[in-house]
């Protein structure tokens, strides 16, 4: 067996993409590499397979597919191939479901969504990056992690981080 996004022949991982209908199966098997990758901040060379993983005959491929590549739409290649992507009605509404379990709130407690306006309250060391965020710089425009409640993503000195919602304040 392969990786269902990149068709690696590696050891693989069960995993439940949020949100399914009743009665839809949401379980892939993915390798390390991937999962790593949707947890974390999308390596846009390593997703570049999302070009033959969104044409797969499984919904919850097409789906993860659709989501990963809304997270890297700062990329041409990623936002040509979302417009590709053509998706029967259930499998789109599936796409847009952001489960009950990601419920995104700041250290205040107040709920987060797609493109609001945030504050770092904390100076954050950005590994891999060489710099740290300051106290009170601005987040504008943030991205929710879809299948983490504690994640957002966003750009901080041109680089896109992911950020802890505990170290973040709306504005």
């Amino acid at each position: 067996m392969s990786c269902a996004l990149c068709s690696a022949e590696t050891p693989l991982v069960a995993y439940e993409v949020a949100g399914a209908p009743d009665g839809q199966d949401a379980s892939i098997l993915i390798c390390a590499t991937c999962a790593d990758q949707i947890a974390g901040v999308p390596d846009p060379n390593h997703m570049r397979c999302l070009s033959s993983a969104m044409w797969s005959e499984n919904p919850a491929v097409q789906v993860l597919s659709a989501r990963l590549l809304a997270r890297l739409s700062d990329h041409d290649w990623a936002r040509d191939l979302s417009e590709q992507l053509w998706l029967d009605d259930e499998t789109r509404a599936w796409v847009d479901v952001v489960p009950a379990a990601s419920d995104h709130r700041d250290s205040n407690g107040a709920p987060l969504k797609q493109g609001d306006n945030v504050v770092l309250i904390k100076d954050l060391p950005v590994k891999g990056a060489g710099f740290t965020a300051k106290r009170g710089t601005a987040v504008r425009n943030i991205s929710l992690v879809a299948d983490n409640p504690e994640h957002i993503e966003g750009r901080v000195e041109g680089q896109r981080i992911v950020i802890l919602t505990k170290f973040v304040k709306k504005k």
